[in-house]
């Protein structure tokens, strides 16, 4: 596999006007726009964005949204962004995506860290003029809506610690609600969006000790 390098000096400036050369005319020179984007690091097309906006009164950014499509599109301009804007992008577009793209929310949601989600989510409110939350809560409902607005909106605890008598209590909430049909729904989504991800993986591991299995092979994505 081929590797992108990034060139050690370069100048911003004669990227930016390249760059607007490549979007006049009747159709967009993506092979100008591959060859300077796709060969920049992060710090050098952030210079390359803040220098197109001075030289022509224009985002780049929106640029691009306007000039390309598809998933050429999604994938040039997201090089342009900073992770919690991309992210941001990333979030709505699987809201607009339905229910194809709502483990996109979810992987947001329980990857990044409290503070990275707490930046996405502003940048979400910035970029959209609305609230994430908002968004996910209009276009889903029932549990699902529930799940997913909890771990869209929650603040995790970070640390290390673990109350293993808390990961028995809870696994068994977790077995409750998913093998035997009876358990509260609302039990396991506080669980799901409100401990830390440490104190998870331990409920989740005395999940597979005490009932066989793992939590995922018990169908858990199928009770929202």
């Amino acid at each position: 596999m081929a590797t992108l390098i990034a060139p050690i000096t370069f100048s911003p400036g004669a990227d930016a006007e390249a760059l607007h050369k490549a979007f006049k005319g009747w159709g967009t020179d993506e092979k100008t726009v591959i060859a300077i984007l796709g060969h920049r690091n992060v710090y050098q097309r952030q210079q390359i964005r803040k220098l197109y906006e001075e030289m022509y009164q224009e985002d780049l950014i929106k640029r691009l949204e306007s000039e390309l499509t598809g998933d050429f599109e999604r994938s040039v301009y997201r090089w342009m962004l900073e992770p919690a804007d991309r992210d941001a992008v990333l979030a709505n577009v699987a809201i607009k995506d339905g229910s194809k793209g709502y483990h996109v929310i979810v992987e947001i949601a329980c990857v990044l860290s409290s503070e990275e989600l707490l930046a996405a989510r502003r940048a979400y409110h910035h970029r959209y003029k609305r609230s994430l939350e908002e968004d996910v809560a209009t276009n889903t409902s029932g549990d699902l809506r529930q799940l997913l607005v909890g771990l869209v909106t929650s603040y995790r605890y970070g640390g290390d610690e673990i109350n293993a008598r808390l990961a028995k209590t809870e696994s068994d909430i977790l077995h409750s609600s998913i093998k035997e049909k009876k358990g509260n729904h609302e039990e396991a989504i506080r669980i799901l969006t409100t401990r830390s991800k440490t104190q998870l993986l331990a409920t989740f591991n005395r999940y597979r000790d005490d009932h066989g299995a793992s939590i995922t092979k018990e169908g858990i994505a199928h009770c929202y």
